[in-house]
């Protein structure tokens, strides 16, 4: 797992990180979220959010799994806005996945903190093979 802060602080580690943060700073990112309204790089009160970013390597057979985890925990879920920034683009295989890999998801991040804009954050970091696109792209 991969611990991103507010701040833009970067560390990997073999330990929980239920046991780094308290449960009211951990915001576990999946794409199976409802939250969209994503708050990234906000802090609440005093205290900067912690997101975790979970990697699997085949959605189709854990679908939900992510969020499922985050509920038994009870944590605070988010997902990237790919929803309320792209549409849906015509393809050969009808394929459309709001599913992203980390590298994927931290370019996403890493762009959102330094444009401060989705559309561009997003442009960065979903590829044209997910089956979304900006909507002045897909004209």
């Amino acid at each position: 797992l991969l611990f991103l802060s507010c701040i833009f602080q970067m560390d990997t580690t073999q330990e929980s990180y239920l046991d780094l943060f308290p449960l009211d700073a951990i915001v576990y990112l999946t794409p199976d979220s409802e939250n969209g309204k994503y708050a990234c790089f906000r802090h609440t009160g005093t205290r900067a959010k912690v997101y975790v970013l979970g990697g699997l390597v085949d959605e189709s057979i854990h679908k939900k799994l992510t969020l499922q985890r985050a509920q038994e925990q009870s944590l605070q879920t988010a997902r990237l806005p790919i929803r309320e920034y792209m549409v849906k683009t015509a393809n050969t295989k009808n394929y459309h996945s709001e599913t992203l890999a980390i590298n994927q998801v931290f370019d996403v991040l890493s762009t959102y903190y330094e444009t401060r804009s989705w559309p561009a954050a997003l442009k960065a970091g979903v590829s044209s093979g997910k089956g979304y696109g900006l909507p002045d792209a897909v004209k």
